[in-house]
């Protein structure tokens, strides 16, 4: 992509299969989500509940939800207080997780990887289902992706690496990181045009 727009719309890419896979992943993510934020309290049991209704309640047509922000909706934050409710619901994540990735300020500043998301459609397509952009790609061999939340960036990574070394036989190396709300939310607009 570039800094003008968007090349590629992520929902005219995804085949059927790639659907299927995406439609796999995102309830993965879903499961890994909800668990880590029962299991760090931050959700209540009542409140996973509502929650994994209401992402799985989505039209498919409509643009994706991340659990993350849905859940600081639900817990009464408006806009103005979004940042911090979105940073304290991230890092409990993140602690339920072994090594958990790290919160990287200049994410934003990034140049968009146009020519790894024309390449790699259904990666694009997953991107945008987890909203979870490609931060950085130096050709096919070391990627970043980041997101507010560290199950989806890890599972984007995963299957940017099951796909890069599908075509090309090599094993990128990959980094995963977690971004503040405001620069997810300007990676999210430049990225997918959501």
């Amino acid at each position: 992509m570039s800094s003008t727009g968007i090349i590629l719309e992520p929902s005219d890419i995804a085949s059927g299969e790639d659907r299927q896979r995406i439609d796999a992943v995102t309830a993965r993510c879903l499961e890994l989500t909800v668990n880590a934020l029962r299991q760090s309290g931050v959700a209540t049991d009542h409140e996973a509940r509502a929650l994994i209704h209401h992402i799985q309640d989505v039209p498919e047509d409509a643009p994706p939800l991340d659990i993350l922000h849905s859940l600081a909706r639900m817990q009464g934050s408006d806009e103005e207080h979004m940042s911090p409710a979105i940073a304290r619901l991230a890092d409990a994540v993140a602690s339920t997780m072994p090594a958990p990735p790290p919160l990287i300020p200049f994410a934003g500043k990034l140049i968009a990887p146009s020519s790894f998301y024309e390449s790699f459609g259904n990666i694009l397509a997953m991107g945008q289902a987890l909203l979870a952009p490609v931060i950085y790609a130096e050709d096919t061999d070391a990627l970043g992706v980041a997101s507010i939340n560290p199950f989806a960036a890890r599972l984007l990574a995963a299957e940017i690496h099951t796909s890069v070394e599908s075509r090309f036989g090599i094993k990128p190396f990959l980094s995963v990181c977690r971004v503040d709300y405001e620069s997810w939310a300007f990676l999210i607009r430049k990225h997918f045009a959501l």
